[in-house]
């Protein structure tokens, strides 16, 4: 699977387009707006666009994701249907951070944990991670030892909790015990900032590091 990290918004978040090099389709994860720098890539790779992933349904990751849908009839997987109120709060959303786009949406298909997502021939596994938003979902590429993971974990950081609805218990449980046990190896692309592996963060991070989880 490849990969291209799209920063967007003035929120430089960590859109990508990710594809299947033997087919060359490809899916958009999380766009939140700036859509001509995505279709750049997409032009650029010569890639067929088959559908939108969606991590989670706060503006910076969604908001353009009914104008792509629209403009080249994709369907939209993801999130999980608890994070539907922020879904329906899109234009809400647009309005207060004065955003172009900012249209609610319907997805074509709610995700669960333990559900797979295609794209071409590559396969990417589906973890509900809440925390951050209730309905939060992870991505992992087993093979290539890569997960795609929004707001859940950072480079040196956590997701926010403090928004409608957020959990910071539940986000600790989601990296502790549904992210970190994947493996050390894995490399993850964050919403913002650099990529890291689980491993560095489980080692390092001051939020989740295992020498503060001892007793």
């Amino acid at each position: 699977m490849k990969i291209q990290i799209v920063p967007v918004t003035a929120f430089q978040q960590n859109c990508s387009v990710i594809w299947c090099e033997r087919s060359l389709r490809a899916a958009v994860v999380d766009p939140g707006g700036d859509l001509e720098l995505v279709l750049d890539v997409v032009r650029e790779q010569g890639l067929e666009l088959e559908k939108i992933l969606i991590t989670h349904a706060h503006l910076d990751h969604a908001g353009a994701t009914a104008e792509l849908a629209r403009s080249y009839a994709l369907p939209i997987e993801g999130p999980h249907e608890a994070d539907q109120f922020w879904i329906e709060q899109m234009p809400q959303q647009a309005r207060m951070f004065g955003f172009a786009h900012g249209e609610s949406f319907v997805p074509t298909r709610w995700l669960h944990d333990g559900d797979t997502v295609t794209v071409g021939d590559e396969t990417l596994k589906v973890f509900h991670c809440p925390g951050h938003t209730p309905g939060h979902v992870v991505f992992v590429h087993e093979t290539d030892r890569f997960a795609i993971v929004g707001d859940v974990l950072f480079a040196g950081s956590i997701g926010r909790t403090d928004f409608p609805r957020g959990n910071h218990e539940q986000l600790l449980q989601s990296i502790r015990g549904k992210l970190f046990p994947l493996g050390d190896d894995i490399t993850f692309l964050p919403g913002h900032g650099p990529t890291s592996t689980f491993g560095d963060e489980r080692r390092d991070n001051p939020f989740v590091a295992d020498r503060l989880f001892r007793r």
